[in-house]
């Protein structure tokens, strides 16, 4: 399957989100109550929903997008080069309906196809959730209801790693490891992400972080199909 695949058809994407609001207390009174009981299956008898809040992030229905990273690899004379954009921002609505213009272009073309470390559980459901409670038309590529498995244009590195073990979870950073792709140390990582667009409103940073992400997705992708990784001086980032 990955021998039909050109690398140039890839859209690598992957997605920094956050807790819908600051604090606990600056939720609305139904979202508090709504989230005491979704919490509840996950926190300890020791834990109030608003200790656990900034977990919030990692649901749709509670949390929000504040950064996606896109990139895909190109073949220049000296070799792929991996380029770089992120959408970014505090007006979700816009950061997201930026995102769609791109890949209603990006996939207007036959064959194209977007990829993510956990993306079919994690990236692309989040995204597709998030556009529709921001009241946006779904682009064709991630309006997948109705559509046969062949139709659907997603490609996921953490499940072709999987090999149809359906209960094996592995982490980009390990795979990274094992496989020797060199990454570079990171100041944060993804537990730190509220803290440093609540706490320091730093989206730059986030969005960096962000983008060290999809270019080891990129270089996991390139080990699976036997080909050389892109190196650290051919990657180029498109500034908004």
């Amino acid at each position: 399957m990955l021998d039909d695949i050109k690398i140039e058809d890839l859209l690598f994407v992957d997605i920094e989100t956050v807790s819908g609001e600051a604090d606990f207390d600056k939720v609305s009174p139904k979202l508090q109550d709504l989230w005491e009981k979704k919490s509840n299956y996950f926190r300890s008898e020791e834990q109030t929903a608003s200790d656990v809040y900034p977990r919030a992030g990692i649901y749709a229905e509670f949390g929000k997008i504040v950064c996606i990273s896109t990139g895909v690899i190109v073949k220049k004379g000296d070799g792929k080069h991996f380029i770089v954009k992120s959408y970014y921002g505090h007006d979700e609505k816009q950061l997201l309906a930026d995102f769609r213009e791109m890949l209603d272009r990006f996939c207007s073309k036959p064959r194209k196809n977007l990829c993510a470390h956990n993306g079919k559980e994690f990236d692309f459901p989040y995204i597709a959730r998030r556009m529709l409670i921001n009241g946006l038309k779904l682009p064709n590529a991630l309006n997948i209801a109705g559509k046969k498995p062949w139709e659907i244009r997603f490609i996921d590195t953490m499940e072709l790693w999987k090999f149809g073990d359906y209960k094996h979870y592995t982490s980009l950073a390990l795979l990274c490891e094992v496989f020797n792709i060199p990454t570079p140390k990171d100041d944060i990582d993804g537990s730190m992400v509220g803290q440093v667009y609540w706490g320091e409103d730093d989206l730059e940073r986030i969005a960096i972080y962000c983008e060290k992400d999809i270019l080891a997705t990129a270089q996991l992708f390139l080990r699976y199909k036997g080909e050389d990784l892109i190196p650290e001086v051919n990657f180029e980032r498109v500034l908004i």
